[in-house]
């Protein structure tokens, strides 16, 4: 809650950029004194019906009155918001907290009614919902709780936008008005519902970019080589099936066509609209040309105009400015410093960018940050994927340069749904938004595969151009928490289109289990040995000899993918000995063959000196009726794609009829098999593939967060509450005192053995006789702290004269008891030393680690991550995902750990941190797991204000 003195500030922090429903873009902004003339200006055009809705009453103009009214907000009781493009407002909202008059300051009114008013032109787009969701947020911060708004039963329009936000409301029906009642906490609900417009808004903005209906090249040069000409004419070259303009100021005023493009001076001298414009035109004069383009009502932008963000603090100011101003006029950004985007879709056929050839045309879909790294991923997909329309071509590409405003996460979200798209690779040389790209990883990876290679990994410096948060977290752990959302992360662009190649024509594997076949011996057992280093089951390999036939591995490769002990198959193939042993080509078509008759499991080939061999794997080149349909197919139905979306009728649609079978010999050559040209590459991609598919197993039952005994949450608030209170109001927050750590943990059910401090033998004595023998006599001074293995812990000390002869050791080793800190505390059971570590990572989120003490985590970094809250699958699988596990389950015939002990410890740190976002840091240390239960002996956490949570506020994009 504001005080009077600072209750009349302007907020600036509540503006926004919004995209809309459509993909547009919109800016919400609060009302002020300034704006009466706008105010009258969109109430003019605001038709007779929508006004009367919003009085009801016929109120065909603002009066003076109403004007200073709704323009003179003190922002606290009385707040306006407008959604604004091109600067004008397009839609308004205002609430007034309901009795504010004559409130005693003490006791602050938590309700609020609400009203917007939306011009005709712009209904439907989803403003209503965007302004919804920022006023809503605005009471939030205001002390509000509750919204009231009163609707007309006509204006269906607006009761929908109150029903469909997922708040939990009272509708009431009096007087011919419809009044709606309804609390503001977000729900369950509420979220789903922001997000699912999240994602529906995100992606037709992205596919204004892709799926342009006609572009406009601005920069094209008459001379050739120039990269506006070098992009018009990969526009030209690609067949871009809808209208194209060249756009240039020094265009003679007679030039009528450049390449046979329309050529004009200008945009506002294109006749009809423009979808995308592409510019290409040095940075000082792309300002100029936003404004022709908004003005003109182009859609969106490609700019591939370098000199910003990626120059130096002026550039970096240059870019903001760039994106404030395309964001004015609704339109979005892929750039500046940017390679271009395709789309190799018939019905588009578009190649704005500066690769030299559209890529064939495949069910993969390409991010690239770098235009570099961007041009190798086309050349290694060109290479590799054949010479016609398959699976293994590309489907949509995005180079988004400086990506100042589209990013990942926006082609993510349109990737989610295209038809086009089975599988999605992504180099990423920064995250901006951590939490958000998670989120969207985890629905993406559901239901199609995500490829992910990040460069400047360990450099921790972010690309220039890169608006970077700040994360705590080292990469290794980041990396857990992709792999957590179904991310397939690999190291190097290699590894990517090795992924990507056997996830886009193969089916997933059932299992880890692989038969290896081929004609060297020595080759089979490379690959048994990849097999067992990559964590999959092989089988014993099968030599077919270096004479075997093309047949003989056809005959082979069958019985493998018939045997119900074996998931996937790896076929290795050397230069075969002797003559009349068939060419590549022969070979290569037996593998399909065999692969065509057993489409459920996966094929990869491992070759050496077999470049024919590989391509003409890749070639899917029909020979029969209906070759080309079966060329699109891949060999098992859809094996990663989404669930087809619902038709739009309520009525069942009318059955296609089926089409006919394709003849075997047309299906057998429509098949795709990845070649390799090394062993441990075949079997890297197999592993991925092998793990992915446990993953989408896994996400179908995610788990649950179960309830347990001895949880006080209110207690634990209160307490938390009472320690902030009296705490210091630093932002970094503090560590609490060893006594309020063990109360606060117990609130959850989490014992931590009592500690007694020792400053002198003798007190040492009469604490160990308060806890009973046997004692433990620790030094805890930061550099012998969890140190157990410097000497400073004595343990099973049984008497009094053992204890005082440790005592007496420890000083003369390690100096006089003020520096030692001495501890007493009773023995706990024998078992495996652990860490259980949570943190709020301000990128991130929460996050819950586990790792065994000592060496291993922090030597080898031998640490397992989960974000928070954690199911209890979660906790089962993290305490199985370090390396040393083993450890835990009787290695070496010791006594197996109590993991379900362990895992119940971690679901209730977990707990903690979920419900009270105020706990920022919580350390055990060590947790030693007996074979019976466990024991916490060192406890440590961090109290804070709760960080900002913008995952859960209202839509919007990042700010410039």
């Amino acid at each position: 809650m504001q005080t009077p003195s600072d209750r009349h500030e302007y907020p600036a922090h509540w503006e926004a950029d919004v995209v809309l429903r459509d993909g547009g873009t919109a800016r919400i902004r609060p009302i002020t004194v300034d704006d009466a003339d706008r105010l009258v200006s969109f109430y003019e055009h605001v038709s007779d019906e929508s006004k009367y809705y919003r009085f009801f009453a016929p109120y065909p103009r603002l009066s003076d009155k109403d004007v200073h009214r709704f323009t003179h907000h003190d922002f606290v009781d009385r707040v306006g918001l407008a959604a604004t493009i091109g600067g004008e407002f397009i839609a308004t909202v205002r609430y007034d907290r309901i009795d504010a008059v004559g409130r005693p300051a003490t006791a602050p009114a938590d309700e609020a009614e609400v009203a917007f008013l939306v011009q005709d032109a712009h209904q439907g787009r989803g403003v209503a919902s965007a302004l919804l969701e920022h006023i809503a947020a605005v009471a939030r911060e205001r002390d509000i709780r509750r919204f009231a708004a009163e609707v007309l039963p006509a204006n269906t329009k607006m009761i929908k936008v109150f029903t469909d936000a997922g708040y939990q409301q009272k509708r009431s029906f009096e007087d011919g008005v419809v009044r709606l009642e309804f609390d503001l906490e977000p729900t369950e609900a509420s979220v789903a519902v922001q997000r699912a417009r999240e994602q529906r808004a995100e992606a037709h903005s992205v596919q204004r970019l892709l799926r342009p209906g006609s572009v406009a090249v601005v920069g094209a040069g008459r001379a050739p080589g120039g990269v506006g000409r070098t992009l018009l004419g990969n526009l030209v070259a690609a067949g871009f099936t809808g209208p194209l303009h060249a756009v240039n100021r020094a265009f003679p005023e007679d030039l009528a066509e450049l390449d046979g493009v329309p050529a004009h001076r200008s945009v506002a001298d294109i006749p009809g609209g423009v979808d995308l414009a592409v510019v290409a035109v040095p940075a000082e004069h792309v300002p100029a040309v936003v404004d022709e383009c908004g003005a003109h009502g182009v859609r969106g932008l490609v700019v591939v105009s370098a000199g910003y963000a990626d120059q130096g603090e002026e550039g970096r100011a240059r870019q903001r400015a760039l994106v404030r101003q395309a964001r004015s006029y609704g339109m979005r950004i892929i750039g500046p410093n940017a390679f271009g985007v395709i789309n190799t879709s018939p019905a588009t056929s578009l190649n704005a960018s500066l690769a030299p050839e559209l890529p064939r045309p495949g069910r993969i879909g390409m991010f690239a940050q770098s235009g570099a790294i961007g041009i190798a991923l086309l050349s290694r997909l060109h290479r590799r994927g054949g010479a016609v329309t398959g699976a293994h071509g590309v489907s949509t590409f995005v180079s988004a340069g400086n990506r100042a405003d589209v990013s990942g996460n926006d082609v993510l979200q349109y990737w989610y749904d295209d038809p086009d798209t089975d599988v999605a690779l992504m180099y990423l040389e920064s995250i901006g938004n951590p939490r958000k790209f998670t989120r969207l990883a985890r629905r993406t990876a559901a239901t199609k595969p995500l490829v992910v290679v990040q460069g400047a990994r360990h450099s921790g410096v972010a690309p220039l151009g890169h608006a970077v948060p700040v994360t705590r977290l080292p990469h290794a752990t980041v990396s857990d928490l992709l792999r957590q959302a179904g991310v397939i992360r690999v190291d190097t662009i290699t590894e990517l289109v090795d992924v990507g190649l056997m996830l886009a024509g193969q089916p997933l594997p059932e299992g880890p289990r692989v038969a290896i076949l081929g004609n060297s011996e020595s080759l089979g057992l490379l690959t048994y040995d990849a097999c067992l280093s990559e964590g999959l089951r092989p089988l014993g390999p099968l030599d077919l000899g270096t004479a075997a036939t093309p047949d003989d591995f056809r005959d082979a490769l069958g019985r493998a993918l018939a045997d119900r002990t074996c998931d996937a198959v790896i076929v290795t193939a050397i230069p075969r000995v002797g003559e009349g042993q068939g060419t590549d080509e022969d070979l290569a078509d037996a593998l399909r063959a065999a692969a065509s008759a057993h489409p459920a499991k996966p094929v990869a080939v491992a070759h050496v000196e077999l470049g024919g061999l590989a391509e003409a794997l890749s070639e899917a080149v029909g020979t029969g009726p209906g070759a080309d349909d079966a060329q699109a197919r891949p060999r098992t139905p859809a094996p990663h794609a989404a669930p087809a979306p619902r038709p739009a009728s309520a009525e069942a649609p009318t059955p296609a009829a089926a089409p006919a079978p394709a003849p075997a010999e047309t299906l057998a050559a429509a098949v795709r098999i990845p070649a390799y040209p090394a062993t441990e590459r075949a079997v890297r991609a197999l592993g991925e593939a092998v793990k992915y598919a446990q993953w989408r197993r896994e996400a179908a039952d995610p788990g649950r967060v179960p309830e347990f005994d001895g949880v006080d949450s209110g207690g634990a608030a209160e307490l938390i509450g009472t320690l902030l209170g009296a705490a210091d109001d630093d932002p970094s927050g503090f560590t609490l005192p060893d006594e309020a750590a063990r109360e606060l943990l117990a609130r959850y059910g989490i014992g931590v053995h009592t500690t007694l401090p020792a400053p002198t033998p003798d007190e040492a004595v009469a604490a160990a006789q308060l806890l009973g023998y046997p004692v433990a006599l620790k030094a805890t001074a930061p550099h012998l702290r969890h140190r157990a293995d410097l000497g400073g812990v004595r343990l099973d000390l049984a008497d009094e004269d053992q204890l005082r002869r440790s005592y007496t050791e420890l000083s003369d080793s390690f100096g006089r008891p003020t520096e030692l800190r001495p501890v007493v505390q009773a023995m706990a059971p024998r078992g495996v030393d652990t860490v259980v570590r949570a943190v709020i990572d301000p990128v991130a989120g929460a996050v819950l680690s586990f790792g065994l003490a000592g060496a291993a985590s922090e030597l080898l970094g031998d640490t397992a991550h989960r974000l928070i809250p954690v199911t209890d699958r979660d906790a089962r699988s993290v305490v199985r995902a370090i390396r040393t596990a083993p450890v835990l389950f009787g290695w070496r015939g010791s006594a197996p750990a109590d993991t379900d002990a362990l895992e119940e410890l971690l679901l209730r740190v977990s707990l903690l941190v979920d419900e009270h976002p105020e706990v920022v840091g919580i350390t055990l240390e060590p947790v030693v797991v007996a074979q019976h239960g466990l024991s916490v002996l060192s406890a440590s956490v961090r109290l804070a204000h709760p960080p900002a949570r913008d995952d859960l506020g209202p839509r919007t994009l990042p700010a410039y």
